[in-house]
């Protein structure tokens, strides 16, 4: 299997390389040359496996024996996900005969991308150690400088999956006072001399626009050799696949205890997913395109809700130019909207990780979806695919937005429906989780999950049953919690919520570098400040 980038197309890199260089020269995102079908039995052969067994399975479509044999692969998984709570590292929580919860957040950080970060941190490590065990004693030993943007969960995880990790420098850039304080203790308080945290005067997408430029830079990136733990990195989205295979199998057991054969036989699986970035969601549409039988993906936005948008026009625009801009004209009475701080164009909302402007991983799938617009030759259209997609990304970066053909809306809603949720909507679904039967207490991103699924849920069929991904813990978002749950009869966060790994957290010691300024300059001098520089511990042998 090999890998290209969504803007050129010609340059086919292996597994190993495609990882270690995350983001393409181009300012592409890479992706496989295919997507591998399902074996034949798999339904059957799979059915009992664990998550660690279906991710080897999984894996194994997309990455060939000659880089990770199976034994190496296995390994490196069980190593990955040794560190979960929950013996199913994904579990499956039914609310009702309609409902299910799929809880990613069992990892060190409580968060979903602990499941794919933890796996990276491994990959990172294994193959800079089998590069480096080649070299001849003399030779300088190779390095990684991992850079990354975090609204929230992504930093904390990727510190956690890479701390302490030889030849291996991380350096993760977070909106300053725009995470929850939860979240930037679990980044800061880890005081590892390998790790460093920024805390950059801007919005998220300004600490993205500054990872993107820093991988852009090719003399800065070929000087650092500089690596991605953003969902911009293939094997993040190819992680997250393999808890919706483990999903379907756990769903039709459950279901199988109260369906007959014949009832089971019609379920339709929906799946309901928070989104920001598009990559915890884009992780579902390959799981389908390999033969996972689910319905349409759910895209659950909050007010930052560019992806909703676009599902109703087409248009791809960082700014709504359907309605006035901020300021212009009063919120309309009632709306939790009105009260939100817009900070460049990104609105603060209760659920900051999905606090963002423009989702990156969204160009893999418009990718695809130009590809399946264009009837050529498999070569020939893969590069105007390609072409395509550059064109339109390059819109969005100089104007603001690109409107695509209809062709691809349509093709793009045959996959996919997208809800909106405000910040009222999501306390009033936290409360009702809280106080219903069975009470379940659910963080801001999953409510918004939860409210999306409610509102498609009408357009169903009696046979869907839907599965909503929670991706994070509720402590992580003490502040929405409590706001939600205020008042309500039995509730007690420290009781029913807080879990014993963030006592004390925000009392500890913080190692964190102020960056005043959202600017590239700003950001390189800090890497070249700490970045680890491996030097050969030896002068090359005379000749």
């Amino acid at each position: 299997m090999k890998y290209f980038s969504t803007r050129g197309g010609n340059e086919l890199l292996s597994f190993e390389e495609t990882v270690l260089t995350g983001l393409a020269p181009d300012g592409g995102l890479y992706i496989p040359e295919t997507i591998p079908q399902l074996p034949e039995n798999w339904q059957t052969e799979w059915a009992n496996h664990s998550f660690v067994e279906l991710s080897v399975e999984v894996l194994s479509l997309y990455i060939s024996r000659d880089e990770i044999s199976k034994a190496q692969l296995r390994a490196l998984v069980e190593k990955s996900y040794s560190t979960f709570r929950h013996p199913d590292v994904t579990p499956l929580r039914k609310l009702n005969n309609k409902v299910f919860v799929l809880e990613l957040f069992h990892g060190p950080t409580f968060a979903f991308k602990d499941v794919a970060l933890q796996l990276l941190g491994n990959l990172f490590e294994f193959f800079l150690t089998r590069r480096n065990a080649k070299k001849a004693a003399y030779e300088k030993q190779e390095s990684l400088t991992v850079v990354g943007a975090t609204s929230g969960d992504t930093g904390s995880a990727a510190i956690y999956g890479l701390r302490n990790k030889a030849d291996i420098s991380i350096f993760i850039l977070h909106p300053k006072g725009r995470v929850s304080p939860i979240q930037e203790a679990q980044m800061t308080t880890v005081t590892d001399s390998n790790v460093h945290n920024l805390a950059v005067k801007g919005t998220f997408d300004d600490c993205q626009d500054i990872v993107k430029a820093l991988f852009a830079d090719r003399e800065f990136n070929a000087t650092h050799h500089l690596g991605a733990i953003n969902s911009i990195n293939w094997a993040r989205i190819l992680a997250q696949t393999v808890y919706y295979f483990l999903s379907y199998f756990h769903l039709r057991r459950q279901l199988s205890s109260t369906l007959q054969p014949s009832e089971l036989a019609d379920v339709k699986i929906q799946y309901v997913v928070p989104t920001g970035n598009f990559g915890d969601i884009l992780a579902g549409y390959y799981a389908k395109r390999m033969g996972l039988p689910m319905g349409q993906l759910v895209v659950a936005t909050n007010s930052n809700d560019i992806l909703a948008r676009f599902w109703k026009s087409g248009a791809y625009e960082k700014v709504d130019s359907s309605t006035p801009p901020v300021g212009a004209s009063a919120p309309a009475a009632g709306s939790s909207d009105g009260a939100q701080t817009h900070i460049g164009g990104v609105k603060e909302t209760l659920s900051p990780a999905m606090d963002i402007l423009v989702s990156s991983n969204f160009e893999r799938l418009l990718w695809y979806l130009a590809f399946e617009g264009l009837e050529k030759s498999h070569s020939a259209t893969r590069r105007e695919a390609s072409k395509t997609v550059n064109t339109w990304m390059h819109s969005v970066k100089q104007d603001g937005r690109v409107q695509v053909p209809i062709k691809v809306l349509e093709l793009a809603r045959r996959d996919f429906v997208a809800e909106r949720t405000s910040d009222e909507q999501t306390l009033e679904t936290i409360r009702s989780y809280f106080l219903g039967d069975p009470s379940y207490v659910v963080d801001p991103h999953t409510a918004v999950g939860l409210h999306a699924a409610e509102v498609v849920a009408g357009q169903n069929d009696a046979s869907t049953v839907q599965v909503v991904l929670s991706t994070a813990h509720p402590a992580k978002f003490s502040e929405a919690v409590t706001r939600a749950l205020e008042g309500a009869a039995g509730f007690d966060f420290e009781k029913d919520v807080l879990p014993v790994e963030f006592r004390g957290l925000l009392e500890k010691e913080r190692r964190v570098i102020d960056v005043e300024a959202p600017k590239i300059e700003l950001v390189k001098k800090v890497i070249e400040q700490f970045a680890i520089n491996v030097e050969p511990p030896a002068a090359a042998p005379s000749v």
